[in-house]
């Protein structure tokens, strides 16, 4: 069975900064035990070039991350991908610095529209959440971004579940993750931690904060989710340190 756990690469940004550092990070990766990664935060580099140093430690990307500019794109942007041989990418948010109701329902008709000239060239793409989609944009309660994807976005269009910034953002991952469910292949799951004096969140290894994983996995279990993707955007430990301690936090869950 093919593992279902992956690395989401921005977590090693800063280890990605030419060709022959991502060569050498995708080595360290599988060597830790990873199999699967989404592509994002790395540097410029031929997609040939990219899908050569994959292919040759073993590693498959199972989705990224790219901006809407780019999906706008179409034929270049599907070339991208299946030179990849990725089936599920993504947008890493949108509407940061306080948008009004106006601009994200603009947002969501333009990225629908994306999404359905994508989808008739059999790729779909999603949207990965922060904590900032579930601020209300209006006093009314329906008038929450995230919620308006979910009633008006495209169906094509999917959802990758941020569990850290679901609940920095008063939300419960679970939940979410339950809402979205047939439209969630993929997850990014990261373990957001009360510090002790109870003055801030901190972005920890799986299993090592405050989210309830046994509710969050089985939510994704029973939401159709195919690929369990790692992130941690910062942190007090080495980046891949923290990417094996998930794993192995992970596997111990349950996962494979």
């Amino acid at each position: 069975m093919a593992s279902c756990i992956g690395a989401q690469m921005y977590t090693i940004r800063e280890f990605c900064k030419t060709p022959a550092d991502i060569a050498a990070s995708c080595a360290k990766l599988r060597h830790i035990g990873y199999e699967n990664v989404q592509v994002s935060g790395i540097a410029a580099i031929e997609v040939q070039e990219l899908a050569r140093i994959l292919d040759g430690e073993g590693l498959a990307c199972v989705s990224t991350h790219k901006g809407v500019d780019d999906m706008r794109h179409t034929a270049a942007f599907v070339d991208y991908h299946a030179a990849l041989r990725c089936k599920y990418p993504a947008i890493g948010g949108w509407g940061w610095g306080g948008k009004t109701l106006a601009e994200w329902k603009a947002f969501i008709q333009d990225y629908s529209q994306i999404g359905k000239t994508l989808a008739a060239q059999g790729l779909k793409i999603g949207y990965h959440n922060h904590a900032h989609e579930l601020c209300r944009v209006s006093d009314t309660p329906q008038a929450v971004p995230l919620e308006l994807m979910l009633q008006e976005m495209d169906p094509s269009v999917w959802f990758e579940i941020d569990t850290y910034w679901i609940a920095f953002g008063g939300g419960e991952p679970s939940a979410w993750i339950d809402r979205v469910a047939g439209r969630i292949p993929c997850v990014h799951f990261k373990d957001l931690l009360i510090t002790p004096d109870m003055k801030q969140h901190k972005m920890v290894e799986i299993g090592r904060g405050n989210l309830n994983w046994p509710r969050i996995l089985e939510t994704c279990r029973r939401a159709g989710v195919h690929y369990y993707l790692v992130e941690r955007d910062a942190g007090d430990l080495d980046p891949f340190e923290s990417l094996r301690i998930s794993l192995e936090n992970m596997k111990a869950m349950g996962l494979k």
